[in-house]
């Protein structure tokens, strides 16, 4: 039932280690078969429906639902009671950030394997403490006297006294009272966030050099010599928002303890990168680059840090792997944002510390799937995409800091001495390029020269602030609807029935095609407002409306809520607007600002924004239908990541192994206007969920869906989607989908793809519109071409005025604007921008060669009449600042021993000037100062080099701008 237990050795030591593997199975074994826990896979470790995390960071993310008490009452989480797994965690960025410690000691990482237990509502402290006593001791065989448990300790201030029940607890395990240590709030209290569930916890605690010492002084005091291995956390309170506590009211469970640490203990090594989970991918990386092997050398000991540098490679390396395979790629913002920085940190120690070549980063994925696969065979079968991927960002890496120290590098030539360097150029190298700051600050220090630091500090207040707003905002947005934890339970234990939200489902086609929604009436049963249950809400007061049965569509699987209005029954003319709506928990919440006083009893009409219901219909199944395209056309390995519907659009993200072409969009376009002309029936129905996994070819079952789910099938019957031999959902749209759908691909009239770009390297977003909103893009689209095509027209009839030249490119500017902005074929969007691409090159070309031409002219006509001056002074018609200079610059050419200025007035009164200086004429005459006299009688500016300058003026000042500028001449020469 457990894994063998080798005799002991002397000293109360394993004789031999464990591998982590076993480790690993020992723990999952033991909770699975001997105290009756389900066995769960890992959650993937991008958050799902999630937003507060950027990555999951701990083995209860995945059972917030269930300690929040929001989980659906037919969906498989509400039926666990007991579970056990091996939970993939990265802790980078956010609050739990171990980002910059990685590499400087032998225990911190960025990814770690978490192992956790949990009861749900089922066995509470006594049964918690003696399954992690037996395992440790009996299964693991840890001597128990390196071992020592702490239990908080009480806190006045909140009123919580000390858990004695856990105390007594171990102390009937048979652990001695001097190993039992009370600790207070901050060290034995665990909280979810700053509101939620929470409570007091246990740990257990191991002490490395043992031989019989009382180590209880150096518990929780941060020693390397006795460290943590295992927290067990009692729910058993919820801190509301006032910050008060409430008892739960159902108690929960939740034990992790982190593999590397105890495979470390297992394996008597004091570093975890010592251990198995570490040693195969150290000696990869020292086959990769040559350095000197891995000595475990920490601080001043690892001079030069290489050590250090073994340690960053090796742990990045994972997080890399891990993230990536779970559909997490480095990016510019979030959970991407953060894994850009690990592989960024992990290719300048591979480059700057271990000098290795490019690509040993992507070398050490194959190691870390052998250590990893088979815990995660998930890391198998995207072992070839992490390694393009890796290879992809490294090669942008050093190609931006490359940029980067050539702008450094610029920056640094044109400050003045003794100056600091400009905090906005260093901001736009970290925000733009992903310049590292300590990389600034080292290459900045190497020229003597240090980073305005104030300034810098001041744009990244800012930055934090604007972000904190953000994400405030996100926050305050619908929170007045979301039922607490004390209020679901309430309603359970008060037998409020949950939502019966079946009729969402009830409409049909009419006589003529039209869709016709049933009628629904209903009860309300209870009002939420301020978080609390309330029987009664007065006029002008926004509440939460709780029924018993609902047509409303709550928003949930990417689809955005229903809107509408209820009236009374009896009261026709007062409308109780319908803002949004939710569902917790199995209770669907309405969101209603009430106009009268509303009660719980009263009898009340549904009315749907049919119009807006319809809309979100007809996009969602467009969704399906496009996640089906593009299967068809991209291939098998073209998976959904995300998607949202809204009555005016559809967002759909996907994974792509590189640019999607013009050709494809309008192959895709293709293969959902083709169903949409076949008018398909659109078959939806309950099933079992055991069943519906059984499908062959579904797609979309990383979700947590109710039992039975619903199957949305376009065009085959889902009886026989469900026959064993059944092909049709390789061949059609089939998903499990709780949404609301079209009965008939018709209605659809039309789609267009009106937006297609990356969010990150290798996931794509694609935006669509349909009926209306797609044949109007399609006619925007039509008369944009038409306009690309007469300029295009125009442009090849060459024409000699560089005036109308230069209004053809304004005009292809001001096209390649609005076709970059608006709602049109994206297909189409990308044809039109590479013509107008094209033209601007060819504008540009033909202006510049009028210009040259016109120079030539005006240059030889002033020679012939100023032949063989030493300074040629005056005035020439010019259409532009631009063809003066290239005059002047011809004029020079021509007669290289030839001072030059000239001017030309334009019809707006402006005067533009140009000038160069004879180089035999240096130091003494200066081209600059020329300018600037001249400009200056003008009432202008001007600026330049000793040897070239330009600059403007008033046309009221020009006959005294020709004098002045002899007299500068005359004096200089």
């Amino acid at each position: 039932v457990s894994a063998p237990r080798p005799k002991m050795a002397a000293g109360g030591r394993l004789p031999s280690a464990l591998p982590a593997a076993r480790v690993r199975a020992a723990f999952l074994r033991f909770f699975q078969q001997q105290h009756g826990h389900r066995r769960l896979p890992s959650a993937p470790v991008r958050p799902r429906g999630d937003p507060s995390l950027l990555f999951v960071n701990a083995g209860m993310n995945q059972f917030k639902p269930i300690f929040l008490g929001t989980a659906h009452p037919r969906s498989e989480l509400s039926r666990y009671r007991r579970v056990v797994n091996s939970q993939k965690c990265v802790r980078a960025g956010g609050k739990h950030n171990d980002l910059e410690d990685v590499g400087r000691d032998g225990c911190h990482h960025t990814f770690f394997e978490m192992l956790g237990s949990w009861s749900f509502g089922d066995y509470f402290k006594e049964e918690a403490c003696s399954m992690a006593w037996e395992l440790l001791t009996e299964v693991y065989e840890i001597p128990k006297d390196r071992l020592y448990v702490t239990y908080f300790g009480g806190d006045s201030s909140l009123g919580l006294s000390a858990d004695k029940e856990c105390r007594d607890i171990w102390l009937q395990l048979g652990v001695p009272a001097s190993r039992v240590l009370p600790f207070p709030l901050k060290d034995n209290f665990w909280e979810m966030g700053d509101t939620g569930p929470c409570g007091p916890c246990t740990e257990i605690h191991y002490d490395h050099v043992g031989g019989g010492r009382n180590a209880a002084a150096l518990v929780n005091q941060g020693s390397p010599d006795v460290v943590e291995i295992w927290n067990l956390v009692f729910m058993q309170y919820n801190r509301e928002v006032e910050g008060n506590l409430l008892p739960l009211p159902q108690h929960h469970v939740d034990t992790g303890m982190g593999l590397e640490r105890l495979v470390a203990v297992l394996q008597n090594k004091r570093s975890n990168y010592d251990t198995d989970l570490f040693t195969p991918i150290l000696d990869a990386i020292h086959k990769g680059c040559g350095a000197p092997r891995y000595q475990g050398l920490v601080g001043d000991a690892d001079v030069g840090r290489v050590n250090m540098a073994y340690r960053v490679v090796a742990d990045h390396v994972r997080t890399l792997c891990v993230c990536i395979t779970d559909g997490i790629y480095p990016g510019l913002s979030g959970a991407e944002l953060v894994l850009r920085r690990i592989l960024r940190r992990a290719v300048r120690f591979c480059s700057e510390v271990l000098r290795a070549p490019p690509g040993l980063l992507a070398s050490l994925v194959p190691t870390v799937v052998e250590v990893l696969g088979d815990a995660y065979p998930e890391l198998r079968k995207s072992a070839d995409q992490v390694m393009n991927i890796i290879n992809e960002n490294e090669a942008a890496f050093l190609s931006s800091l490359e940029r980067g120290r050539r702008v450094i590098e610029r920056t640094v030539q044109q400050m003045q001495p003794s100056t600091n360097f400009p905090a906005d150029v260093a901001w736009s190298l970290y925000g733009n390029l992903g310049f590292p700051l300590d990389l600034i600050d080292l290459m900045l220090e190497e020229k003597g020269i240090r980073l305005d630091s104030g300034a810098f500090n001041e744009l990244v207040l800012e930055d934090v602030k604007r972000k904190a707003q953000g994400a405030q905002a996100g926050q305050l947005e619908g929170t007045d609807v979301h039922l607490d934890v004390h209020s679901l339970a309430q309603l359970r234990g008060d037998n409020v029935p949950a939502t019966d939200d079946s009729p969402k489902y009830s409409y049909k086609l009419g006589q003529h095609g039209q869709y016709e929604f049933s009628p629904c009436q209903a009860t309300v049963l209870m009002l939420y407002r301020d978080q609390s249950l309330q029987k009664e809400v007065g006029a002008g007061q926004r509440c939460g409306v709780i029924l018993d049965r609902t047509n409303f569509y709550a928003e949930q699987g990417g689809q955005a809520s229903d809107q509408g209005y209820l009236i009374r029954l009896g009261q026709q003319d007062i409308l109780f607007p319908v803002e949004s709506v939710r569902l917790c928990g199995g209770y669907v919440v309405h969101e209603v600002t009430a106009v009268e006083t509303l009660r719980a009893g009263d009898k009340v009409q549904l009315f749907v924004d049919e119009a807006r219901r319809l809309a979100c219909m007809t996009n969602h199944t467009a969704t399906h239908l496009l996640n089906f395209a593009l299967r068809h056309v991209l291939g098998d390995r073209t998976e959904q990541r995300g998607s949202h519907v809204t009555a005016e659009r559809l967002r759909f993200d996907f994974d792509i192994q590189g640019p999607v072409t013009v050709e494809q969009l309008q192959r895709v376009e293709q293969v959902v206007q083709d169903v949409i002309k076949r008018n398909e029936a659109v078959h939806m129905a309950e099933v079992p969920l055991a069943l519906a996994r059984r499908v062959q070819g579904l797609r979309a079952m990383d979700e947590e869906y109710p039992d039975p789910v619903r199957i949305v099938s376009l065009g085959v019957p889902v009886e026989t989607v469900l026959t064993c031999d059944s092909e049709a959902a390789r061949q059609t749209s089939v998903e499990l989908c709780c949404g609301t759908h079209l009965l008939q691909t018709g209605a659809m009239e039309d789609l267009a793809i009106v937006s297609e770009r990356q969010l990150v390297k290798g996931v794509s977003r694609v935006i669509a519109v349909t009926g209306r909103q797609a044949k109007q893009a399609r006619e925007v689209g039509q008369c944009l071409a038409v306009e690309v095509d007469s300029v295009s027209i125009r442009m090849k009839q060459r024409s000699t005025s560089v005036a109308e030249m230069q209004n053809l490119s304004k005009e292809v500017g001001q096209l390649t604007k609005v076709v970059a902005s608006t709602a049109m074929p994206q297909w189409q969007r990308k044809e039109l921008q590479t013509i107008l691409k094209a033209l601007q090159r060819t504008a540009n070309t033909a202006i510049k060669k009028l210009e040259m031409q016109q120079a030539e002219e005006k240059a030889q006509s002033l020679l012939t009449k100023h032949c063989n001056q030493p300074v040629i002074i005056d005035t020439v018609p010019a259409d532009s600042l631009s063809i003066l200079m290239k005059v002047v610059n011809h004029l020079c050419d021509k007669s290289p021993g030839t001072s030059v200025l000239l001017l030309s007035p334009q019809a707006s009164g402006e005067v533009l000037c140009a000038c160069q200086v004879s180089k035999d004429c240096l130091p003494v005459f200066s081209a600059a100062d020329w300018a600037v006299a001249v400009c200056t009688q003008m009432e202008g500016k001007a600026g330049g080099s000793s040897i070239v300058a330009k600059g403007s003026g008033n046309a009221k000042g020009i006959q005294g701008a020709l004098t002045t500028a002899l007299e500068f001449a005359r004096s200089k020469l």
